[in-house]
Order: C-alpha cells, then structure tokens, then sequence
C-alpha cells in the first residue's frame, strides 16, 4: 500500500507526517525534498538502534549517533544537557537537523533539547513505538519530567517531519505495543467511536502486528491529532481533549516515582478512572464506562495499584500542569466521541474515582 501522507500545521510551519511500511527507507528522500540538513545527526537509545540502525545506512547522517537511556526515569535535565554535550562537541548549528529516533521518551526529551539548543534548531522525529506514532510524535510537546510531577519542565517546539513505520513496531514487547493501544482508545472515547469497534473486532491482526491492521490505526489516530493540534497548537482550548485520562495516569505515574508504568498503561486506569468520575457526576454514560473497560480488560493485565495511595495521587494531581489560575481542566466524555472541559471537579471525586480504581487511601 502506498504511505499515507497527513499534513500539520504550525506556527513554525507546516509539516508532514509519513506513514507506511518502509518509509525509513524513504527518509533521506524526504529530508532532502524538505530542504533539510546538511548536517544530520541522529539521537537514539542503545536498546533501539541496535534493533534498527541498519534501516539508516542510506540515510546520509553523522556516522555516530548520539544514544541516552530512553525510560521514563532518564526523561531528565541531566540527559537532555547529554544530547547538548553532544551538539555543542559535534559544532551543530542552525542548518543542523536533529533525527530523534525512539519512542515517546526519546522523542520528547530530544525534542526539548533540539528546542533550546541554540535557541531552537529542526528536529525530525522517526517514532519506534506504537505510543510515540499515534501520539507523542506529532504537534510539538516536548519536555522532561520533575521529580514532583510529569512533563513539568518543556516546551513547543513542532518538528519539520515524522515519519511513522509499521514495519519497526515488529520488535516492540506486547507490553510495549499494547500500551500503545490505550491511546488508540482515547482517541476512540474523545473523536473516533469506530476506533473502538475496530480495536474490539480485529484485536488478533492487530497482535499479530499484520502491516494492514496496524498501519489504518496509526494513520487514523495521526489524522485526529493533527487536526487538532493544528486547531489549537499551544492547548488554549480544543487541545485539551488530549488530556482524557491523563490526570490521572499522569498522578499514577508521578506517584509511584515512574518506576512502574509504561505511560499508555497509566493512561488506560486514568480513562477508567476519568468515566467512572463521570458516571458518579451522571456526564457519562454508564454504557460507556462498560465498553471502554471490557475492553481494556481485553487488551490485558495493567500493574497493579492496591500498595499506592490517593492521597499521593492527589498531591501529584495539585501539581498538574493542566491546573490553570488555581482550576484544573478535566476532561470527562459526554458519549461517544464527545467531551467536555470540567471546571469543577472537587478533590472528593476524584479521589473517589481513585479509590474505586483500587488505590487504598
């Protein structure tokens, strides 16, 4: 099949987001058609670019990549100041384009590096995770996370290109993979209802990573984003959606020091933990809360949260960066592929939402 082709505008400019199978092979291609480089330097993981460094032999970029650990514990200002390190002794200018290739950590903590060095300098993402091609890789977040909270420290900064290929996810652990499915389902809860079909009826081809089965979704989920972060790059408003289920998971994630969740994983409890608030506040259907949990429940087992406290969630949730002049933008779904921004949760029900998750506390 030939690659399908989504463009995202920005303030910086418009962009392009490429998926297909082997379009890494492309790459160069496209760089050069887009004007982009001469120089070229690639920032990976050790883990990914052994699985994948033979795919940018023709690539044209610096021979050696910059690699820094990709967990969500090294999504720090101690790494991103390795990747400046890096450019600084590589003498990277403003011509230089930055390559991020990883998933969602490395994406958004090399993306924030390429944001400040010198002031900002282009950044190509090539996603490697189901996560970071249906989601982190596209409208421009980027940034680390504070021992106090997730994503605290960052900045906009829209790449020039993202380049999302099927064929790398084949070697993603299913652990890995099905996090990415989570966020296929917030896109299903907030704009896409057939998302949600279509993860229930073709689930196995999906497993099975057949190019045809995964390739429609990432490219489903990436129309979505696109439009809304070109919409409303900077999140004043319709960008807020994103967040559904991110308080929190992002609360889940901070609470228990980024050690045990994979961000999709955390994602899916803060989904269920956003419609059960919303059942309890009678917003939400309670048919959908049933759909949207069988069929998490489908997908596999998440970690467990009997051993974390609420209370500890709630505090990570007090240093959200959604809180606005005081007031949290929480996001609850009204039906279907529809939301709504609510301006007065009270902590009761949200810790009431915790609580029913299984948290003690």
């Amino acid at each position: 099949m030939p690659p399908t082709r989504i463009g995202v505008t920005a303030a910086a400019g418009a962009y392009s987001v490429l998926i297909g199978e082997d379009t890494i092979a492309t790459l160069g291609h496209e760089l050069d058609e887009a004007r982009l480089g001469p120089r070229r330097i690639i920032v990976s993981s050790p883990r990914v670019w052994d699985l994948h460094r033979a795919r940018f032999r023709k690539l044209g970029a610096d021979r050696t990549p910059v690699l820094v650990d990709d967990g969500e514990r090294s999504k720090t200002m101690a790494t991103v100041a390795r990747v400046h390190d890096a450019l600084v002794k590589a003498k990277a200018d403003r011509s230089t384009v930055v390559i991020a290739v990883g998933g969602g950590v490395i994406g958004d903590l090399v993306g924030f590096a390429a944001a400040t060095y010198l002031r900002g300098i282009r950044i190509v993402h090539v996603p490697t995770t189901l996560l970071a091609q249906v989601d982190s890789a596209i409208g421009g977040k980027t940034g680390v996370n504070h021992a106090l909270g997730k994503n605290l420290i960052g900045s906009f900064h829209a790449p020039s290109l993202v380049v999302a290929d099927p064929v790398v996810l084949d070697t993603l652990p299913r652990r890995e993979f099905r996090a990415g499915l989570y966020e296929v389902i917030k896109y299903g809860v907030i704009a896409e209802p057939g998302l949600l079909d279509r993860l229930r009826t073709t689930l196995p081809a999906i497993f099975a990573r057949e190019p045809g089965a995964v390739a429609p979704l990432v490219a489903d989920s990436c129309r979505i984003k696109a439009r809304v972060v070109s919409a409303d790059e900077r999140e004043g408003g319709l960008r807020r959606i994103l967040n559904f289920g991110h308080t929190m998971g992002h609360a889940l994630e901070a609470a228990t020091k980024f050690k045990r969740f994979r961000h999709g994983e955390a994602v899916g409890y803060g989904m269920l933990a956003a419609l059960s608030l919303g059942v309890a506040r009678g917003v939400t259907p309670p048919a959908l809360y049933e759909e949207v949990h069988e069929l998490i429940t489908h997908l596999g087992p998440l970690p467990p949260v009997s051993d974390i406290s609420a209370r500890e969630a709630m505090a990570a949730i007090g240093r959200d960066k959604k809180m606005v002049a005081g007031t949290l933008h929480f996001v609850g779904a009204t039906g279907r592929g529809a939301t709504a921004t609510l301006t007065d949760v009270t902590a009761t029900e949200m810790r009431n939402a915790l609580k029913r998750l299984g948290l003690r506390p």
